[in-house]
């Protein structure tokens, strides 16, 4: 999932990122309601994490702003108001759940991950290649039923190419659908780890490269 953090507190952010980071998750960082708003427009993002309190745009104005906008993220605040009417202003104005400060970490992947269930669109079946299978609910990637160990980079970019399974993809492509907004990466690091994700493969029983070379171009499944 692709996930907008907005929150000016880089004590919660930062640590916050990480975290979802290991689970897999694509996050990008911003830290004014203003700034979330327009990253926000690039209609990249699944789920909005977003604080109550902000500077330049509050997060309630920034809530509705996104829902009069038509946006279809999954929307769960943060705040460190508990009150009923807090909570009741907050689902109001468009919000999806609300989880107060300060919150677990465990408890908030719960809540994104009840979120996602009650959205069609982030519910998506198992997808399997051949021998490959990856199952996104619970993150399981095996290949001929052995258990892959995948770090999050290549997790991401293996599910991206099961999605898009007859597609040509080029590495400027995969940096722009699975890299932070705000973090410079080469097409080098794009090859890295799609060869560390074949090697892990072979390593697994595959004979032949499942991600083939597309010689000036890309990447694409290999289908016999």
């Amino acid at each position: 999932m692709r996930i907008l953090v907005v929150e000016d507190d880089d004590r919660i952010a930062k640590p916050l990122a990480e975290y979802l980071r290991r689970q897999h998750h694509i996050v990008d960082i911003t830290t004014d309601g203003l700034a979330g708003w327009e990253w926000s427009q690039s209609g990249l993002y699944e789920l909005v994490l977003l604080d109550l309190m902000l500077p330049k745009l509050d997060g309630i104005t920034l809530c509705q702003r996104l829902r009069a906008a038509s946006s279809q993220a999954l929307i769960l605040m943060l705040t460190a108001r508990d009150t009923t009417d807090d909570k009741i202003i907050g689902l109001d104005a468009g919000a999806d759940d609300y989880l107060v400060k300060p919150f677990d970490l465990k408890e908030l992947a719960a809540r994104i991950r009840a979120l996602a269930r009650r959205s069609p669109q982030l519910r998506p079946p198992i997808l399997t290649h051949e021998n490959l299978q990856l199952d996104p609910a619970t993150q399981e990637v095996t290949y001929a039923g052995t258990v892959l160990s995948l770090t999050p980079k290549e997790y991401m970019i293996l599910e991206y190419f099961l999605r898009n399974p007859h597609r040509v993809v080029t590495r400027s492509e995969i940096l722009d659908k699975l890299w932070e907004l705000d973090k410079s990466s080469g097409e080098g690091s794009v090859k890295t780890h799609i060869t560390n994700l074949r090697n892990k493969l072979k390593a697994a029983g595959s004979s032949e490269d499942i991600i083939e070379n597309i010689y000036g171009i890309g990447y694409r499944l290999c289908h016999k």
